[in-house]
Formats: C-alpha cells, structure tokens, sequence
C-alpha cells in the first residue's frame, strides 16, 4: 500500500463518516442504534489507523528510510495518541 492507496481509503473513510452522522437516528430502535454507533467508531479508528500509517511512512522517507517498513499500528496504541 502506497502512499495515494493510503489517501484514497481515507477519503473513503471520510464520506462513510459523514453520511453515518448524517443519518437521522431512531430513538426507539435500540439495537440499530447500536448497531450504528458501532460502525460510526469503527469507522473513526479506522481513520486514526490510515492517518498514522501515512505520517509514519512520510516521516520514514524524510529521514530517507523506506516507507513501506512502516506497519499499521494497533488501534488500542492510536487512539491512545495525545492530539
């Protein structure tokens, strides 16, 4: 995966992310929203994931390194990032 690879699964990832919080919400129907709110976080580790994946592999080929050595991290370690 390259880096152009990286950025067109973000740009996918982004317009899941909207279209999910652009969905109206049934209050009454517990498990759908659930189900909703589980892909909506999905959906944003997933992001965090790409987001870190590509500074790795651009900081790795400034300081003339290969970028695909970069590995994508596991979410518990990305979503514990400082922002």
């Amino acid at each position: 995966m390259d880096n152009q690879d990286i950025l067109q699964r973000i740009q996918a990832l982004v317009q899941e992310e909207h279209e999910l919080r652009e969905q109206p919400q049934d209050a009454g129907a517990a498990e759908a929203h659930q189900d909703h709110a589980a892909r909506l976080r999905k959906v944003e580790e997933d992001l965090d994931q790409c987001w870190d994946l590509l500074r790795q592999r651009r900081a790795k080929a400034d300081a003339g390194e290969d970028p695909s050595d970069a590995d994508a991290r596991p979410i518990s370690q990305v979503e514990g990032y400082r922002q």
